[in-house]
């Protein structure tokens, strides 16, 4: 049976499976035992060990990225946290010397893709209302510094990464589908959120992407992907990584809260931490709501392809409405 015609918590089983078999595949310590934290593109498992031992384990979603695309992840998160001012977990090698695992389980039709990072002890940022502009601050300043360091950086020779334009939010072949086949979509929402997109590519059209303002970003850089050990600040998940506007990170950072009253705020805070580390233009911080926008129909793409997912069942009641009201909006100020 192929693997997406699996029923979600079949698949989950076979994928516990997966994860607990493959451990002989790290040098960890005797004990060692997977439990599952978190499913979204990928399945994260928790490690853990009788002498204390943690760590992290990545199951990379069947046919999302190739091989060689997860080892150019591995090379920016290394370069960042080795020259760019960015921590970054470590990855830890298999008993081969290889950062990546590949392995399958019976009832699997393919193999899996793996990854085992240290495992971080922290905290996220604070996320309450009343902490949420100075967290942004931050999140604004490492994204300067992951944009400083993607324009300097020489990437490996077979550099392979995904893409994040209008093409692969949008197109026929857009990675987290159509956003018309989300819930909720009904027939005046998408008449609006047609409009809407039509004006987010002209716009980003006419924008450009011109190297000051294209090129390599986290494209998943959300507090929950930030984490405070020790007073240094880590930045986690890689897995998006790729080719995109600068501006779309803060955009990403927002996911799922587009809504919020405080957004205003967040951005300027974004902004002004931004230009700790890195100029911005007038131009640029004029164009971040177009970009909000963007990728808030990216996520109601993968609410719909992603419905077996908890977070994407939760939102789904509301996502696309919200969005129709945020659409209203942007085009009265905007459009």
């Amino acid at each position: 049976m192929p693997e997406h015609a699996l029923p979600h918590d079949v698949l989950m089983q076979r994928l516990d499976a997966l994860a607990n078999r493959s451990l002989h595949l790290w040098n960890l310590p005797a004990g060692a035992t997977a439990r599952l934290i978190n499913v979204s593109e990928n399945a994260t498992y928790l490690i853990e060990a009788p002498d204390g031992f943690k760590s992290i384990l990545r199951i990379h979603r069947e046919n999302y990225h190739t091989r060689n695309a997860i080892s150019c992840e591995h090379a920016w998160s290394k370069a960042l946290n080795d020259e760019g001012g960015v921590r970054t977990p470590a990855i830890l090698p298999g008993r081969d010397g290889s950062t990546i695992q590949t392995a399958s389980v019976e009832g699997l039709p393919a193999e899996r893709h793996m990854v085992m990072f240290e495992f971080v002890a922290g905290d996220h940022p604070d996320e309450d209302a009343d902490h949420l502009v100075g967290s942004f601050e931050e999140l604004g300043e490492i994204a300067a510094l992951t944009h400083n360091h993607s324009v300097s950086w020489q990437r490996p020779a077979n550099f392979e990464r995904l893409t994040w334009d209008i093409d692969t939010v949008f197109g026929p072949q857009a990675y987290w589908g159509d956003w018309r086949d989300a819930p909720k979509v009904t027939a005046e929402i998408r008449h609006l959120l047609e409009r809407l997109q039509s004006v987010v590519v002209r716009r980003l059209t006419a924008f450009g992407k011109s190297p000051d303002r294209f090129g390599l970003i986290h494209a998943d850089m959300r507090l929950a992907n930030l984490i405070i050990s020790n007073g240094t600040t880590r930045l986690i998940d890689f897995d998006d990584c790729g080719m995109g506007w600068f501006m779309y990170d803060f955009a990403a950072g927002i996911s799922f809260m587009e809504d919020h009253p405080q957004v205003p705020a967040l951005k300027q805070a974004w902004v002004l931490g931004y230009r700790k580390a890195r100029a911005l233009s007038d131009e640029d911080e004029a164009e971040i709501d177009t970009f909000i926008m963007l990728r808030r129909l990216a996520l109601l793409a993968w609410i719909g392809s992603h419905i077996e997912v908890d977070t994407a069942r939760e939102l789904a009641p509301n996502f696309a409405p919200i969005t129709a009201e945020l659409a209203e909006d942007f085009l009265r100020t905007t459009g």
